[in-house]
């Protein structure tokens, strides 16, 4: 699947629409007669920015995590297979009694 590129990271397709720090950071805002101060803006943007910053980097490491248990659990398993008799045939009301 192709790629979208925000930020100069790359993005799966699918998710063009998430935000990255440096544009959290970067957004400029529009003055207006009744403003807020904009050293609160930009101190909140770089707040937001480095908290997403924190995340991304979480939900890159959970990812890494995921995929090295699935390689694990179907590496388990495809040996499991081979080395493992099947099971035997189970008859009812076969037994002593």
């Amino acid at each position: 699947m192709a790629q979208v590129y925000r930020g100069a990271q790359p993005y799966p397709a699918g998710y063009p629409g998430r935000l990255t720090p440096h544009e959290v950071r970067t957004r400029a805002f529009a003055a207006c007669r009744r403003g807020v101060n904009p050293d609160e803006v930009r101190e909140l943007q770089a707040q937001v920015a480095d908290e997403l910053a924190m995340l991304n980097e979480t939900v890159r490491l959970l990812s890494q995590e995921y995929d090295r248990i699935k390689r694990a659990l179907r590496d388990w398993q495809t040996m499991h297979a081979r080395e493992c008799p099947p099971p035997q045939e189970h008859h009812h009301n076969s037994g002593h009694w």
